[in-house]
């Protein structure tokens, strides 16, 4: 699988070898990474910066000082962060329960240590892809969201009735305008919702609803 675009992964663990052999591992498959010694450093570089906009996920150890990774993670649950960011927990024989638990509850899965170095970056470029698939779905839905406010009020009225499947004639009848003035507004939705069919538009409106 090739690299995806501009992706990193967030190693949490208060080992220090623990964190360098994972870089080191992640280096060797052309993946980018950066690593904390908490889930207090890590939760706060989170607090201060911005919605994740690259494709990200996230290797938690279970147990560590302070605030433990399943802490960490019921607050990235709580806060809706985990699709953009899935989680892979690293666990001891000891932690298994809790990290089945964990995978039940939205973890995408966990690994106990020690791990097969190639069966885990196989599983992380899969969470990679999917955090990718899901902040696509967010900018579609945004650039979707800025188009529909740029349509006019009458626009928003003939595109409703295009999308239910009336002709034009019965959008005139129904709007009380001409025909002409129907087939004008419906250019202009198709222009400013760059589709170019109503089955299009449909199709891009109960994707994005």
């Amino acid at each position: 699988m090739e690299p995806i675009s501009n992706a990193i992964v967030y190693i949490v663990d208060d080992d220090a070898g623990v964190r360098e052999a994972l870089a080191w591992l992640l280096r060797s498959r052309r993946l980018l990474s950066e690593s904390f010694d908490s889930a207090e450093a890590f939760d706060a570089m989170l607090k201060a910066q911005a919605a994740p906009c690259r494709p990200c996920c996230l290797l938690l150890d279970v147990r560590m000082p302070g605030m433990s990774g399943l802490a960490l993670f019921d607050l990235l649950l709580a806060r809706g962060e985990l699709a953009a960011m899935p989680v892979i927990f690293l666990t001891g024989h000891a932690d298994v329960p809790t990290a089945v638990d964990a995978v039940k509850r939205g973890a995408f899965d966990f690994y106990e240590k020690p791990f097969s170095d190639n069966a885990l970056v196989d599983r992380i470029e899969q969470a990679l892809a999917q955090s990718g698939a899901h902040l696509e779905q967010l900018r579609q839905r945004s650039s979707l969201q800025v188009r529909l406010h740029d349509l006019t009020e009458r626009e928003r009225d003939v595109m409703d009735l295009v999308v239910a499947g009336l002709p034009n004639k019965l959008i005139a009848d129904q709007l009380e305008i001409s025909v002409r003035t129907v087939e004008v507004h419906r250019a202009r939705v198709f222009d400013k919702m760059q589709v170019k069919s109503a089955v299009e538009l449909a199709n891009l409106l109960r994707a994005n609803s």
